[in-house]
C-alpha cells in the first residue's frame, strides 16, 4: 500500500467504502463463526503507530524484508503479511475506547494525534477480510481524557476519599467508572458506531469490568437501590456488605454484557461481544458461545502448568465450546515490561500447555513497532504446525476419568482463622500433584456437580472443597451411588456455601468420620507412621514407593475426627515433639492409632478423605513422600484401567482427547530446572517414554503417528490397549491414533 494511500482515506469515503457496501459485507456472513477459527493474531495499536512520518523500509515486507522499528512507522502490510504467513484465520485489531484509531464521530471519543486522515484500523480490517479471516474489534474502556473528565466528572471512577481518580501509570489520563453511564452510554454508542462502520464478527473489550471499588455517586445509588445498603469501606470477604457488593457486581457487569451483546448484535446477529473476563465462570459458560483466557504467561513463581489449569476451569462450565488462550510474546512481570520478548522455550512451553487443554492459540503484540524480531520465527513455527496438524486439534470431547473440583464460592467464603490461610495452595498443591502422577484430568465447578456434567469421570477430586452447600453434597452422593470415587482433604464440606461452619461435615456419611470440634496446628515435628497390614504383612497400594520409609513428614494443620467405622491404617499420627535442642529431638509418647487417611469401599465406589492439609503442605514444601501418596491415593480411588499410562522420566502434564475419527495423547515436557519460577532458558528433552492408551470400546486403531516429531511409531494392540514407545520428547509431543468404527 502506498503511504499516501493509508493517510487519505478519509472519514468522507466511509468504512463501507474500504470493505464494501453493506449488503456484501453482510452477505453470506451471518451464519456462526465461532467455531472456525483455530489461530488468533491480536495487534494492540499504540497512539502514534498510525504516525504520519514517512516509513523508513528496508525491503518489501511481503517478501519477508526488514520491519520498521522506529516509533510512529507503523505498517500495517508488514502485518497483514505476518497474518498471512502464520495461517492466522482470526484476528483481534485495536479499535476505540481511550485511543480511537478509525475516523470515529462519536462526541469526546479520542482519535489519535497521529491519526490525520488515516483509517489504520479499517485497513487491517479489510485486509485480513481478503484472506477470509474473521476480525473483532479492541476496545478499551477503562481510562479517558481531560475533556471528558471535564464535561461529565461523573463517569470518572471516585476513590473511598471523595477524590478522582487519576491515572496509576499514566497520570494525564483518568479512570473510569465501570458500572455507571461512561460504559452503559458512552461505550455503547462506540460499539454501535464500530459495528455500523465495519460490520464485524464481534467486539472484545480490555480491563471493561473495572479497577477497584467506586465511590462513584452512580454506584453510591445503584448500590443502595440494589441492597439498602452504603458501599463497603472494607474487601474483607467475611464483610456482609462487601459480599452484597460482589453479589451486585457481577449483576451490573452481567447487565453491562447484555447491553453490549444485544448492541452489537442489532447490527449483525451473529456477532458477539467478548468480555475479557467475568468475575463468575458458571455465567460466563452459560452466556458465551466463544471465550478467550486472558493469562498471558508467567510471573512470579507461576508454573508453567497454570495456562492449562486456567482453560480447564472454563471448559469446565464452557464445554466444548471454542475458547482462545491470549499468549504474550513478552514478560508478564508487575514491572509491566510490555516491549520486552519472552524467550523461544517458555513461550514454545506456554502455548503447548493451552493447546493440550484444547486452548486456540492467540498470539497477542503490543504496539505496531517491532524493537525485538526474535519473537517472529517461533510464533511462525507454532503457527505452522498448528495448522499442518489442524484435524487433530479440533477435539469433540476430553477422555480424561478424573476431575479435580473447584470452587469459586469457598474461594469467596472460606478464610478467617489461621489454618485458613493460603487456602488456595490446596487446589495447586492438588493440581501439581495430578501433574507429576502423571493423571490426565479435567475440572469440575462446583456449582455444575450434576450428573450431566459428572457422567464422563469416574473420580473426583476435591482438595478442601470447604464450602458446599446440603444440595451439593446430595450430588455427590449421587455420584457415588452411580459407581463414582473421591479424595477429599482437611475441611471439605464443613462449610455451608455461605461459608457459615456446620457442626459436622456435610459428607460424613461418605467420608465415615465426625469433625470432633478442633484443628491442631501449626504442627511442628509432627510425622506419619507407614504401616503394613499386621495380618499379612503387606503394605496398601497407597503406599506404594513408600515401603521402606518408617515415617513420614505431617502436615501443618490437621482436624480432630473421630471414625464412625472400622478402617484400615496404613498412615497414622506421631504427634508433635521438640525439635531443640538436638539432644531432645525424640517422641515423647508412644504412636497413638490415629488414623490420618481413612479409605473405604462402597460397591465400585472408594472414597479416601485426609484430614490434614496435604495438598497445601506440597504445594508449600514440595515434599516428595507427599506428592508420591496423592498421586497413589488417586490411582487406589479410581478402580480402573486408566485410559493412558506414561512410563519414564521427567515432568510431563498429559491431556487424552476424542476427535471425530481419531484420539490423541499430548505429552508437555515440564523438565526443567526452571518449572517453578520462569522463563525457560531453554527446552531439555526427556527420553523415551513407554506409553499404554485405552481405546474406546467402539474403536479401532488404523494409524499412529506422532505429531510433533513427523513420524509413525511401531504400535501393538491387544484387548483394547494400544502400547508404544515414543523416543523423546523436546517440549509437547501429541500421540495421535486415527480410529474407524
Amino acid at each position: 500500500m502506498e503511504r499516501r494511500e493509508f493517510l487519505q482515506m478519509s472519514v468522507a469515503a466511509g468504512a463501507y467504502a474500504i470493505l464494501g457496501t453493506p449488503g456484501r459485507a453482510a452477505a453470506g456472513n451471518d451464519e456462526p463463526w465461532f467455531d472456525r477459527p483455530m489461530r488468533w493474531a491480536q495487534l494492540v495499536l499504540v497512539e502514534n503507530d498510525p504516525g504520519s512520518a514517512p516509513a523508513q523500509h528496508g525491503s518489501d515486507p511481503a517478501a519477508g524484508g526488514s520491519v520498521p522499528a522506529e516509533p510512529g512507522r507503523f505498517d500495517p502490510d508488514f502485518w497483514l503479511d505476518y497474518f498471512r504467513r502464520v495461517h492466522a484465520d482470526a484476528a483481534c485489531l485495536s479499535a476505540g475506547g481511550v485511543v480511537a484509531y478509525y475516523p470515529t464521530k462519536v462526541p469526546l471519543h479520542h482519535r489519535s494525534a497521529w491519526l490525520e486522515d488515516s483509517d489504520p484500523f479499517g485497513y487491517l480490517v479489510r485486509g485480513c477480510r481478503k484472506m477470509g479471516m474473521a476480525v473483532i474489534a479492541r476496545t478499551d474502556p477503562h481510562a479517558t481524557w481531560d475533556n471528558v473528565q471535564q464535561a461529565h466528572p461523573d463517569w470518572i471512577a471516585v476513590e473511598a476519599n471523595g477524590q478522582p481518580r487519576r491515572h496509576w501509570s499514566s497520570p494525564e489520563l483518568w479512570v473510569t467508572c465501570a458500572l455507571g453511564p461512561y460504559n452503559f452510554e458512552f461505550m455503547t454508542q462506540v460499539h454501535r458506531e464500530i459495528m455500523d462502520l465495519y460490520r464485524l464478527n464481534g467486539i472484545f473489550s480490555n480491563r471493561w469490568a473495572g479497577s477497584g471499588l467506586c465511590y462513584c455517586e452512580h454506584c453510591i445509588h445503584n448500590f443502595k437501590a440494589f441492597s439498602g445498603m452504603d458501599l463497603p469501606r472494607t474487601t474483607d470477604r467475611q464483610s456482609p456488605t462487601y459480599r452484597k457488593y460482589q453479589q451486585w457486581n457481577v449483576e451490573r457487569l452481567r447487565e453491562l454484557w447484555f447491553l453490549w451483546d444485544r448492541t452489537i448484535r442489532e447490527v449483525r446477529p451473529a456477532a458477539r461481544y467478548i468480555p475479557n473476563g467475568f468475575p463468575d465462570n458458571v455465567v460466563t459458560g452459560k452466556l458465551s458461545d466463544i471465550f478467550f483466557t486472558d493469562h498471558q504467561g508467567r510471573s512470579g513463581m507461576i508454573p508453567p502448568w497454570s495456562n492449562g489449569k486456567r482453560a480447564k476451569e472454563l471448559r469446565a462450565t464452557m464445554g466444548m465450546k471454542p475458547l482462545g488462550g491470549i499468549f504474550s510474546i513478552g514478560l508478564e512481570e508487575a514491572y509491566r515490561w510490555k516491549d520486552s520478548v519472552q524467550s523461544e522455550a517458555e513461550i514454545r512451553t506456554w502455548v503447548a500447555e493451552g493447546t493440550a487443554s484444547n486452548m486456540r492459540p492467540w498470539f497477542v503484540k503490543f504496539a505496531g513497532t517491532i524493537y525485538d524480531k526474535r519473537w517472529l520465527d517461533v510464533v511462525e513455527k507454532i503457527y505452522d504446525w498448528h495448522h499442518r496438524c489442524e484435524r487433530y486439534l479440533r477435539n469433540t470431547a476430553p477422555l480424561a476419568r478424573v476431575a479435580m473440583v473447584y470452587s469459586e464460592q469457598t474461594r469467596r467464603y472460606y478464610g478467617g482463622q489461621r489454618w485458613q490461610e493460603r487456602s488456595g495452595g490446596h487446589e495447586l498443591g492438588m493440581y501439581h500433584a495430578l501433574i507429576e502422577a502423571r493423571v490426565p484430568f479435567e475440572m469440575v465447578n462446583d456449582q455444575l456437580l450434576d450428573a450431566e456434567h459428572l457422567k464422563p469421570f469416574k473420580l473426583l477430586s476435591l482438595p478442601n472443597i470447604a464450602a458446599l452447600s446440603e444440595a451439593q453434597c446430595e450430588q455427590l452422593r449421587q455420584f457415588v451411588r452411580g459407581g463414582g470415587s473421591l479424595v477429599a482433604t482437611f475441611e471439605t464440606s464443613l462449610y455451608d456455601e455461605q461459608g457459615k461452619r456446620r457442626q459436622d461435615f456435610g459428607l460424613a456419611d461418605l467420608f465415615g468420620v465426625s469433625f470432633n470440634d478442633k484443628v491442631e496446628g501449626p504442627m511442628r515435628n509432627s510425622y506419619l507412621r507407614l504401616r503394613s497390614d499386621p495380618g499379612t504383612s503387606r503394605f496398601h497400594p497407597v503406599l506404594a514407593g513408600l515401603e521402606d520409609a518408617y515415617r513420614i513428614i505431617n502436615g501443618i494443620y490437621r482436624l480432630d475426627v473421630k471414625p464412625q467405622l472400622d478402617f484400615p491404617s496404613p498412615v497414622t499420627l506421631i504427634p508433635s515433639y521438640p525439635d531443640l535442642p538436638m539432644e531432645h529431638v525424640y517422641p515423647r509418647v508412644p504412636d497413638p492409632d490415629t488414623h490420618e487417611l481413612y479409605l473405604r469401599e462402597i460397591g465400585s465406589s472408594r472414597i479416601a478423605y485426609v484430614p490434614w492439609d496435604i495438598d497445601r503442605t506440597f504445594w508449600e514444601i514440595m515434599n516428595a513422600d507427599h506428592g508420591r501418596l496423592l498421586g497413589n491415593i488417586v490411582r487406589w480411588a479410581l478402580n480402573e484401567e486408566p485410559v493412558v499410562q506414561v512410563t519414564g522420566r521427567g515432568v510431563l502434564d498429559i491431556a487424552v482427547w476424542r476427535q471425530k475419527q481419531s484420539m490423541t495423547v499430548h505429552l508437555v515436557n515440564l523438565t526443567n530446572p526452571m518449572m517453578m519460577k520462569g522463563p525457560f532458558r531453554e527446552l531439555i528433552p526427556i527420553d523415551k517414554q513407554e506409553v499404554r492408551i485405552r481405546v474406546p470400546q467402539d474403536a479401532k486403531v488404523e494409524k499412529a503417528r506422532l505429531l510433533v516429531s513427523d513420524m509413525a511409531p511401531e504400535y501393538k494392540t491387544a484387548d483394547g490397549i494400544v502400547t508404544l514407545t515414543v523416543p523423546s520428547v523436546l517440549d509437547h509431543e501429541v500421540i495421535a491414533l486415527d480410529l474407524s468404527s
